[in-house]
């Protein structure tokens, strides 16, 4: 539990905010006058999470910072949501709807190699090997921007109408599946039950976007993620007779360049783009003997969710052919992971004027991206948003930036007033919008 006292002091400190503004006050004038005060608490909260990152449900002493943060601001928190998730609820002192934020708490096994001041040195264990630790996707960022969000909600109670339910969820770097995952997990724990959900809004630090920009788009925005486990299957042997086995090796060759046509020969290419890559191939101990089996991973990508299993299908077909050119067979498993996170139409055309007014001509219209989100998983429950908001300096040659997931990655702390900007006025226009007024 080292550094938990430390989570907890600076989750007990709370800088002087700004006296709350007149009766009925949900301006973003004043969501920015709270978000210039409460900017340098977001970047201790989010120092403090980055030196001392955690895998995935294990994310203990966050969640201790987090869930005192949030009783001091008032909020209704439980705790051990899908292991070590927090559900928190806020409710508006007027009758209204309600919006639920995410923020995901989860580090990598990743060596950090910033050589920042408040960078981690923490380990953990990872299936049963020590691994180091670091925030080296920005959910760091994510958990403080929402905290932020949360103490600029908090001082607005009054004024707000409807409910506001925060999602800081654990296990987003898995992708096991709906079993398994950390959205999936809380939901089926009921986290969108707490209070009304109407709409729920998300985000993610972009390395690719200069502080101050944010891209997003309606529709599919992000791919679905699913992993294929292959063994292929000879017959062991002593490596100077050949012919008295069955060479996996030379099947698993064969099967990895026969996949290769999945993509480029036996999906349509004028339909959603696929990607499926070979990631990890694993076989045989020694040079002179031809091994039992070689297993292989691999993972599939795309943007339409029945493309899903035609892939696997031509996939399965693809793999079983090739090593039967050798006498072998081929083990082919799906193990379905993240669906494609879909930005709801509507929801996207109605919070364009939000996004617009929080970053100006520094919105833009993304690119769909091949990495997923479980985010996913609440955008199936109700309508949901969600975005990408830009952590580089100004200047800086993206071309050259380390990017999420390297050990050099890197964050402006300049990028952050602009996401807490971001997920207040969503949940507060779309309170304040979407609510009917009071009975007379």
């Amino acid at each position: 539990m080292r550094g938990l006292s430390s989570f907890l002091a600076i989750a007990a400190f709370t800088l002087a905010m700004a006296t709350p503004a007149a009766a009925q006050d949900v301006s973003h004038a004043r969501i920015d006058r709270s978000a210039d005060a409460v900017e340098a608490q977001v970047i201790a909260w989010r120092r403090q999470i980055h030196q001392y990152p955690e895998l995935a449900f294990q994310e203990v002493k966050t969640a201790a910072l987090i869930a005192g943060a949030l009783r001091k601001m008032g909020y209704q928190v439980r705790t051990g949501v899908a292991g070590t998730g927090i559900v928190a609820t806020l409710t508006g002192g007027r009758p209204g709807g309600g919006v639920a934020l995410r923020a995901d708490m989860d580090g990598l096994p990743v060596k950090e190699e910033t050589g920042l001041p408040f960078a981690s040195t923490d380990t953990g264990v990872w299936e049963g090997k020590t691994v180091p630790v670091m925030h080296a996707c920005g959910h760091d960022t994510h958990v403080a921007v929402l905290l932020g969000a949360a103490k600029i909600l908090s001082d607005m109670k009054a004024d707000l109408p409807g409910s506001v339910t925060l999602l800081f969820q654990p296990g987003e770097e898995t992708g096991w599946g709906k079993e398994r995952d950390g959205a999936a997990r809380m939901i089926a724990e009921g986290a969108l039950k707490a209070a009304p959900v109407d709409a729920v809004f998300g985000l993610h630090a972009g390395s690719d976007l200069y502080v101050g920009e944010a891209a997003t788009r309606p529709g599919p925005y992000q791919a679905s993620y699913d992993t294929v486990n292959i063994v292929v299957q000879g017959r062991q042997t002593h490596g100077s007779a050949p012919w008295t086995g069955v060479d996996p090796v030379v099947g698993a060759a064969q099967v990895v360049t026969a996949l290769q046509t999945v993509v480029s020969r036996q999906i349509n290419a004028t339909q959603y783009p696929l990607v499926f890559t070979i990631g990890s191939i694993h076989g045989g101990d020694r040079a002179g003997i031809i091994p039992d089996s070689v297993a292989m991973e691999g993972a599939i990508s795309t943007y339409d969710e029945g493309l899903r299993d035609q892939a696997f299908a031509k996939i399965k077909a693809t793999a079983e052919a090739a090593a039967a050119t050798v006498g072998a067979t081929a083990r082919v498993e799906l193990v379905k992971g993240y669906p494609v996170n879909v930005n709801d139409a509507a929801l996207y055309e109605w919070g364009k004027t939000s996004l617009a007014a929080a970053f100006g001509n520094g919105l833009k219209l993304a690119d769909r991206r091949t990495g997923s989100e479980d985010f996913s998983w609440f955008g199936r429950e109700v309508p949901g948003l969600f975005l990408h908001f830009g952590i580089t300096k100004p200047g800086t040659d993206i071309a050259t930036v380390a990017r999420n997931h390297s050990p050099k990655f890197l964050v402006d702390e300049d990028g952050l007033k602009y996401g807490v900007k971001a997920l207040t006025y969503l949940a507060v226009d779309y309170l304040s919008q979407h609510s009917k007024p009071a009975a007379q």
